[in-house]
């Protein structure tokens, strides 16, 4: 089989569509049926797939440049405009000669490609939720989404939640559209107190000392609401809120709003942290809290189970599907039920042995190996195919 793999969404620090594009072609560099891999970014080929993950160097430079050019051309109308038609040429071109191979974007969208293309659809926040993502990407969302489904040959779905959207949505085809949920490292792990104390104590936090977010900040992600319950809560006089996660958009109200909580000592929050902390993060936590009204599938509620950690999770789209029945479902727009979740996600000592158990077995079946699996699975059923399908009218 020959595959070209597109790595535009590889741009250390990794958030959740960048970590799985990453992991995913980890797995796929060791899969022995891949006879020919090819890395595909931003119209040029990659040779080096160490060097997307490398602080520094050559690529690593070359793709700041570029994304940091392509962000401010994006702002401008004519340069948006000229892009819309010069690119599909140049890409084409640069795609012609691979013909033959399978092309798979892991990220929404297909360049313009001649030979059979997959895409992944993570979710479909941008048309379910338009108020909640800035006007300029929902302009090249729903202008370039459209054109990706018109040049796949497949799709796939990162969970049956995502991928009943996308059926119901759009109309698209059920058997060509595959659920291929996807996995967690094994550092996600539940650790013993004294090897997580030396991380944690960086960070001025003790082991099961605090309650934890791994989230960007966001309006779907309901952070303001988790803020607000726990604001409310004697919880926070014993257990901090940690809150983790980039600057996103639309955050203006909620940046406020977690400085205000950070001044009254009940709230951390630590942006990115460097990715080796993180499952000590996890771990050492007392429960994890996600509140967020739209997942296309939810990679810190896994990673959290994974850890050995209760969750709490908003009862809506993808969570709890992928919680199974390890998490505790909450209206996230019921303030009084968000409260007493954590109430007993924090305190509720019976209830959190068995989530812990249920949590863990839960993660044991979802690994970035069976993502791979299930994602190679697809490939073949494409090859095998030996023929494009047709468009959507």
């Amino acid at each position: 089989m020959k595959l070209i793999y597109t790595v535009d969404a590889i741009q250390p620090p990794l958030t959740g569509i960048g970590r799985y594009a990453w992991e995913l072609l980890d797995e796929l560099r060791a899969a022995p049926e891949i006879e020919d891999l090819r890395l595909f970014s931003m119209g040029r080929w990659v040779s080096d797939a160490d060097a997307l993950m490398a602080p520094t160097g050559i690529e690593r430079g070359r793709r700041r440049l570029v994304v940091a050019a392509r962000r401010r051309l994006a702002a401008q109308p004519w340069a948006t405009a000229a892009y819309r038609v010069l690119s599909p040429f140049w890409y084409r071109r640069r795609l012609r000669p691979w013909r033959g191979y399978l092309l798979h974007s892991p990220n929404f969208f297909i360049p313009p490609h001649d030979g059979p293309a997959i895409a992944t659809v993570h979710d479909l926040s941008i048309y379910r939720h338009p108020e909640l993502h800035p006007v300029a990407r929902r302009q090249f969302f729903t202008r370039e989404f459209p054109r990706a489904l018109e040049r796949a040959t497949h799709l796939i779905a990162v969970s049956e939640a995502t991928r009943r959207e996308v059926i119901d949505y759009f109309g698209w085809p059920a058997d060509r559209i595959t659920a291929v949920p996807l996995g967690v490292d094994p550092a996600f792990t539940p650790r013993p107190a004294p090897d997580l104390a030396p991380v944690l104590a960086r960070y001025d936090l003790t082991v099961d000392g605090y309650l934890l977010c791994v989230a960007t900040l966001e309006p779907r992600k309901k952070i303001d609401r988790l803020i607000q319950a726990y604001a409310e809560s004697p919880l926070r006089a014993r257990w901090p809120l940690v809150l983790i996660g980039g600057r996103g958009w639309l955050d203006g109200a909620l940046v406020e709003r977690v400085e205000r909580a950070r001044a009254q000592g009940w709230l951390r929050y630590h942006g990115f942290v460097p990715q080796a902390d993180l499952p000590v993060l996890y771990a050492g936590a007392r429960g994890f809290a996600l509140l967020s009204i739209y997942e296309g599938f939810g990679l810190p509620v896994l990673e959290a189970m994974a850890s050995g950690t209760p969750v709490l999770i908003a009862d809506r789209t993808s969570l709890p599907e992928v919680a199974g029945g390890a998490g505790l479902r909450v209206d996230p727009d019921d303030i009084d039920a968000v409260r007493a979740g954590l109430s007993r996600l924090l305190e509720d000592e019976p209830w959190r042995a068995e989530a812990r158990a249920a949590g863990l077995a839960r993660a044991a079946g979802l690994t970035w190996r069976d993502c791979a699996a299930g994602t190679l699975a697809v490939y073949r059923r494409v090859v095998d195919a030996g023929r494009v399908l047709p468009s959507i009218p």
